[in-house]
């Protein structure tokens, strides 16, 4: 391809530049960039996290983030989904 210079001008991540490489649709299922959603959150959860951030949020010495995932009732958010959502809300 003569014009796969082109490609190159714009950000790829390694998924995109694997495929460039090895050719388009090397990809197996489930590889690169066909990762699962992130499962949305409940009005029940976001309840609950509104709840704790009220509650720590004046907490002194220490991250308010780690002290509401230690005390998330839900298990499996990480630190960046609880931080995205607290900015969404």
């Amino acid at each position: 391809n003569k014009k796969a210079f082109v490609e190159l001008l714009f950000w790829k991540s390694p998924a995109a530049a694997c495929e460039m490489t090895k050719g388009y649709s090397s990809l197996q299922e489930g590889e690169g960039t066909t990762r699962g959603r992130v499962p949305p959150w409940t009005p029940q959860e976001e309840q609950e996290l509104q709840e704790l951030y009220w509650k720590y949020k004046e907490m002194e010495g220490g991250d308010i983030i780690t002290a509401i995932l230690a005390h998330l009732p839900t298990p499996g958010r990480t630190r960046r989904q609880v931080v995205k959502q607290l900015v969404r809300m």
